[in-house]
């Protein structure tokens, strides 16, 4: 059956033209219960994208098991609308909740106004212990409803639902069964349970329906905290000022009277936030936001409009440390009283542009991690969980289990903040464990970090090569067999994915041949399969302190894809013929397979290239490489290229409890350098040529120039040593940092590599064709890509797809050469090599504690990174660690923060502590407070006069950004 609508529009050239959208309707769409003979039964298929069509998990059960309800204590499926899925998808996704109706209607709503909870219910769809069902019932000829004059889509779309819920209680009543099974409705919307009731339809809120789950109390703790419209409920005294209507916000930003852009709440200054303003427009890039009222109910990540200050109200960035952790939740005097410590005189020039928040664009909330902080009233309902991250706010949630969930890690969901709340309302989703579990803490890590980590799944390993596998005749046809070359492997200890190698020969013209051969896991993973969709989705392998969440499952990663010593292996090889002085007369790239000869660590290379009695082929080979990987690193470092530094370090584990039993800094020996150099001339060499190949679609790597801006700090430290630093280039950067140097102060050179580091931009991966500016500012090369490390990274095999295309390798597919797509996955690779990072940080943080756990209080030499009003920020190089020294403490010298020619200094009683100042610290840990353990710093040298060691004063380890390093295994 076919219906049609006709309509005249008017084109953009001014013509009209006449539309028709033809609309068909089918009487074989199965309803989807098991028991029902009356349909064809409804076959299983993978859920399509679009989410119109009927594909489903085995469908509702032929006798629904679920839970035993008061208000229905007979059989029943249940048929959600769309805000309550919006809303209520946490207690959908409990395995308790089973057969539900999931109609075409819902899905295409939640699909507009929700991406993630759109994934989320089409995954409980596809589950099929749940027994959800997707009904098609816009293209069902009995379902199907038309628009009426004068109604708006939402009233149609209400309509559809309650008659779709009508027609199945209708439609099961036909079935042969003695005992009828009926579909009950469930709506937070007043007005369409009242129509529903009058229609003779059985509905409930979901409230009412979970609270009659008798045998299931906990579920309660899962409602979301909405009113029956699905808005948040409001009451008692305002605190915020409203939310401007996003209707309006449009408007204005539209005509420049607001502006948007990302809101980025501070870890160090829970009053204070910037918001990044998007567009290229480079003036006001950045506003800061201070006070209660100015933040104004955003959360971090959110996408808001910001109104800026009268210039007479701009602000400096605070150099206060404030955390929120006071246990009064509506105490706003409070409050107050902490705004007027961040108002402090400043010098005009460190002004900056400075706003209010007058409206929510897009929220961004996610599920916290974190912990309940209960409260003090007894059989108290009404409890604040206070967020593992810093920069949430604290979250008031309703629970019966708050005596169960103490100490223990929680996830909980943000539902609404309203006017008169000091913090937003949420509810209880999930217990992770008790609270510094090493287990427990490494999943709120990767849960906080958005690492997908859970096992690949059946349909993923799937597409995995069957054991016992090696290489064919076909393989053979269409590859350089390379396998009597001298290839070895360097790497870290303990590495299993080896994905690159290298040879060096001399050839008969008297130049030399070198090779970079790198892991074919592009043969391996074809486009556009469930293995690829998950590799693409992963992005990267996320290498924790003593795990490692692969991107690839491990049948490739440390087998058939690692190129492992004496085993043949399917490789993509980089080779170049050299003259002596390092210069490239020739370069090519082949399909191959090679057979490495030696597996070796950095410090066993170093000692083969050291020895002099070691002379075979492979030590010959390694000494070979590494004299021309330092004459390419001359040339990179005179053109320009920056050479930084971070503080890493190495944990030793206790080989039976896993702990961590000693800590050092990393120590990098020449052959780390001598495998980089290959690395990145593999990656520019690689780069040129799908560039060359494919202008608009090749996908590459830049690393942006700092703003001026950036480099204030750095700047300012090297003027307090009489240093100056220049920052016109990278080159002229380079150059003075190699110049600055004190022959009293051997590590003031590292110390400014340091600060240097925190003043670069973040490298990113970006498609040709949607931007003009390919210069990597590290690496002072005009273009660059990552081709060396596909087992690790999603961006190497799609780079390793190009370049096969281009040697005429491989054939091309649709999405290679769409450019948008490819601008889209670089924007989630960019997201998730970010999160990694975080991720690893956040690793070594944790181990760090259980270091010092055992410890007591270590005594260290320091040095002084930051100067801030109230507290030092300082590195101690034994343990790549950093931290914070407050001095805040009643009846103790009151801390006073001045500048001398825009170099910050901090004097307390008659001690003045500038940046750089060597000086010696107590560290020890603080786990009075599981949910935020710290490192506490006491400054012992020099000793100030009041300040007695050890001092009860709160620090806080931190970790800064870092840009781009070498890989960790």
């Amino acid at each position: 059956m076919l219906t049609s609508r006709t309509f005249v529009k008017r084109t953009r050239a001014g013509a009209v033209v006449k539309v028709v959208r033809e609309h068909y309707l089918r009487e074989d769409i199965p309803c989807g219960a098991a028991a029902c003979r009356l349909c064809p039964p409804a076959a299983p298929a993978p859920a399509p994208a679009t989410g119109n069509g009927n594909a489903n998990a085995p469908g509702l059960e032929a006798r629904p098991s679920g839970p035993a309800s008061s208000l229905c204590p007979w059989p029943h499926f249940l048929l959600p609308d769309t805000n309550l899925l919006l809303h209520q998808i946490d207690i959908l996704e409990d395995p308790v909740i089973k057969n539900v109706i999931v109609l075409q209607t819902v899905l295409q709503e939640v699909r507009n106004r929700s991406a993630p909870v759109y994934k989320r219910i089409r995954d409980v769809i596809q589950n099929p212990e749940k027994h959800f069902y997707s009904f098609t019932n816009e293209h069902h000829r009995e379902t199907y409803i038309e628009q009426n004059r004068g109604e708006t889509s939402n009233d149609r779309n209400d309509r559809a639902i309650r008659v779709a819920v009508k027609w199945y209680n209708e439609h099961l009543k036909k079935t042969e069964d003695e005992e009828k099974i009926q579909v009950i409705f469930l709506t937070n919307d007043r007005t369409n349970k009242e129509k529903a009731l009058e229609e003779g339809i059985t509905a409930y809120t979901c409230e009412e329906y979970i609270k009659s789950l008798t045998a299931n109390p906990e579920l309660v703790d899962r409602l979301a905290c909405v009113s029956d419209e699905g808005k948040e409920i409001e009451s008692g005294k305002i605190i915020f000022p409203e939310h401007i209507p996003l209707s309006k916000l449009q408007q204005g930003i539209k005509s420049g009277i607001y502006l948007q852009g990302t809101y980025r709440a501070s870890r160090e200054n829970y009053l204070e936030a910037t918001v990044w303003v998007h567009g290229d427009a480079e003036e006001n890039k950045e506003i800061i936001v201070q006070g209660l009222k100015h933040l104004n109910r955003a959360i971090h990540e959110d996408i808001v409009a910001v109104e800026l200050l009268a210039k007479d109200e701009w602000v400096a960035p605070s150099s206060v440390v404030l955390q929120d952790d006071g246990q009064n939740e509506d105490d706003i005097e409070n409050e107050e009283e902490k705004e007027n410590i961040l108002k402090t005189s400043v010098n005009k020039d460190m002004l900056r542009p400075t706003g209010k928040v007058v409206g929510i664009i897009k929220r961004n909330w996610r599920p916290y991690c974190g912990m309940l902080s209960k409260s003090q009233i007894k059989e108290a309902r009404r409890h604040l969980f206070t967020p593992a991250d810093r920069r949430i706010p604290r979250i008031r949630i309703e629970t019966r289990q708050a005596d169960t969930l103490e100490g223990q890690r929680i996830i909980v969901a943000i539902d609404g903040w309203p006017r008169n709340s000091r913090y937003p309302n949420g509810h209880f989703v999930k217990n992770l464990g008790s609270a510094g579990d090493k287990e427990t803490e490494t999943e709120v890590l990767l849960l906080e970090h958005d690492v997908p980590h859970q096992a690949f799944s059946q349909a993923v390993l799937s597409f995995l090569p069957k054991m016992p596998w090696s290489i064919t005749e076909e393989d053979m046809k269409h590859r350089e067999d390379l396998r009597h070359l001298n290839v070895c492997s360097v790497d870290p200890p303990g590495c299993t994915d080896i994905d690159d190698a290298l040879h060096y020969r001399e050839i008969e013209n008297g130049n030399i041949e070198v090779g970079v051969h790198i892991a074919d896991v592009s043969h391996f993973i074809r486009p556009g399969n469930a293995l690829d969709e998950e590799s693409v989705k992963r992005g990267t392998t996320v290498y924790l302190c003593e795990k490692r969440i692969d991107m690839v499952p491990e049948l490739l990663s440390s087998n058939l894809c690692s190129l492992r010593s004496n085993v043949d292996r399917l490789a993509f090889s980089c080779i170049w013929e050299m003259n002596h002085k390092a210069e490239i007369l020739k370069t090519r790239f082949t399909k191959s397979i090679i057979n490495s000869k030696a597996s070796l660590t950095y410090a066993e290379a170093q000692m083969r290239i050291d020895s002099a009695t070691m002379n075979d082929d492979i030590t010959t080979s390694l000494r070979g490489l590494n004299k021309l990987a330092k004459i390419l690193k001359k040339k990179r470092i005179d053109n320009g290229a920056l050479t930084l530094s971070s503080p890493e370090v190495r944990f030793h584990m206790d080989s039976e409890t896993h702990d961590p039993i000693d800590l050092q800094t990393k120590e990098l020996k020449e052959t780390n350098s001598m495998v980089e150099e290959f690395m990145l001339l593999a990656n520019i060499s690689v780069a040129q040529k799908i560039y060359d190949e494919f202008p608009e679609f090749a996908l590459l790597r830049k690393h942006p120039a700092p703003p001026p801006s950036n480099y204030d700090i750095l700047v300012k430290a090297a003027k307090s040593k009489n240093l100056e630093i220049k920052t016109d280039s990278a080159k002229a950067l380079a150059e003075s940092l190699d110049k600055a140097e004190s022959p009293t102060f051997p590590y003031l050179n590292t110390l400014l590599r340091i600060l240097t580091t925190r003043c670069m931009m973040q490298a990113v991966y970006f498609c040709s064709g949607m931007d003009n500016d390919f210069h990597h500012y590290g690496l002072a090369s005009p273009i660059y890509t990552h081709f060396t490390s596909p087992i690790r990274r999603y961006a190497d095999i799609i780079v390793h797809r190009l370049l096969a295309v281009a040697i005429g390798a491989d054939s091309t597919y649709p999405e290679l050469t769409d450019k948008h797509k490819l601008a889209e996955m670089c924007k989630n690779l960019n997201y998730r090599h970010k999160m990694a990072q975080y991720a690893q940080r956040a690793s070594v943080a944790f181990h760090t504690h259980l270091f010092f756990k055992t410890k007591g209080v270590v005594n260290e030499d320091a040095y002084i990174l930051f100067v801030r009003k109230n507290a030092i920020v300082v590195l101690i190089p034994r343990y790549g660690l950093e931290g914070t020294v407050f001095f805040e403490e009643k009846d103790k010298p009151t801390p006073k923060l001045e500048y001398n020619n825009e170099v910050p200094s901090l004097t307390v009683a008659d001690t003045t502590l500038r940046v750089f100042d060597k000086v010696k610290v107590n560290i020890m840990l603080d786990d009075s407070n599981i949910q935020h353990q710290k490192m506490r710093m006491v400054l012992v040298e020099p000793k100030i006069l009041g300040n007695d060691v050890p001092a009860n004063l709160p620090a806080e380890a931190s970790s800064k950004d870092e840009p781009e390093k070498k890989k960790k295994k």
